[in-house]
């Protein structure tokens, strides 16, 4: 239909069916174009979609199609800053998967390429519609544990074979680190519930998983910017099933997942109590709230606003990320924030 926008997909990978079904869903937009390196998968994604869409190998013959007004790059770590920085210029909407980018020179180049584009972008920290994540907010908007001088969150999976990007994921030169590739969501949850980082200090260890050309286990203390501290740690060789854990202490009360004490909202309280809800507790894209992200990236397009998970607000969970790194690369030299 004419009067809805135009989406391309780029990248035919684990992730970009979420793309695909919730862009198909909404009602403002249409899937249009679907490229990839290799055409045969930009094709099967389609066909499992139900789609009539184009598809393709060539992403600048989507960027140059006048009724493509939202690109999602879904595509490798290594590529999405030049990719993001080619729909940027080429006056595309974007929605970037994450890590945006594995490197500072990236990270600035991307951003200020959106900005003199004046384009809108969401980075797809899609934990933040996750219904706990939506429940912890909410709690601390109403002071149910005051300031949060403590906060503690990690990213644990063991990433294998069995995953469609491991090839790449295991490559520092594709995938960046533990911390930039899956530990940043721990980052982006830590930075949406207790404020931003004035320092860190990391070390990192490779446990027992020789496969990963980079050290697949990292840990990081902070200096919170409210002279707070917390922990953020990531890990690739968890010998254990998918954890997410988010603790949060304040000067009123805690929060452990879902679970909350706050004797200023419940007090009688003898127990935790717990808020039945869906935590992030698996690992599979399927599970995570991508139809939110993409419903509100296109209310932001339509009402012409800034998402609160645009490329400008990522940039400084990058920034966290790439500074733990430098940290344990550097034998725990602490690193001041922020880095651009």
């Amino acid at each position: 239909m004419a009067d809805r926008l135009g989406v391309a997909v780029h990248g035919a990978g684990w992730v970009s069916g979420e793309h695909i079904k919730w862009f198909s869903a909404n009602p403002h937009t249409e899937v249009r174009h679907i490229s990839s390196r290799k055409l045969e998968s930009a094709k099967r994604k389609r066909d499992e979609a139900g789609l009539k869409c184009d598809v393709s190998t060539d992403f600048e013959k989507a960027l140059s199609r006048k009724d493509i007004d939202i690109v999602a790059i879904c595509t490798p770590n290594h590529l999405h800053a030049r990719e993001t920085i080619a729909a940027a210029q080429a006056g595309k909407h974007v929605v970037i998967e994450k890590p945006v980018a594995i490197n500072l020179d990236d990270l600035k180049a991307m951003r200020d390429a959106v900005r003199e584009a004046k384009v809108k972008t969401v980075v797809s920290f899609v934990l933040r519609w996750n219904p706990m994540f939506e429940t912890l907010k909410a709690l601390l908007a109403d002071d149910a544990i005051g300031k949060v001088f403590y906060a503690r969150v990690n990213y644990l999976h063991e990433i294998g074979p069995w995953y469609s990007g491991y090839e790449w994921a295991s490559r520092k030169e594709t995938s960046g680190s533990a911390m930039l590739c899956g530990g940043c969501h721990a980052a982006d949850a830590l930075r949406w519930l207790a404020g931003e980082v004035a320092e860190v200090t990391a070390f990192h260890c490779r446990g027992h998983r020789q496969d990963f050309d980079y050290m697949p286990t990292l840990m990081g203390t902070l200096q919170l910017a409210n002279g707070g501290v917390g922990h953020l740690g990531a890990s690739f060789e968890i010998e254990m099933p998918y954890s997410f854990p988010v603790e949060l202490f304040g000067s009123k009360g805690s929060i452990r997942d879902n679970r909350v004490w706050s004797k200023g909202k419940f007090p009688g309280q003898t127990e935790w109590v717990a808020i039945p809800t869906i935590l992030p507790d698996n690992g599979a894209v399927a599970h995570h709230p991508f139809r939110g992200e993409i419903n509100h990236f296109v209310d932001c397009i339509l009402k012409d606003v800034e998402s609160h998970c645009n490329l400008e607000d990522a940039v400084k969970t990058h920034e966290l990320c790439i500074a733990l790194d430098m940290s344990a690369e550097q034998g725990g030299r602490p690193v001041r924030l922020p880095l651009l």
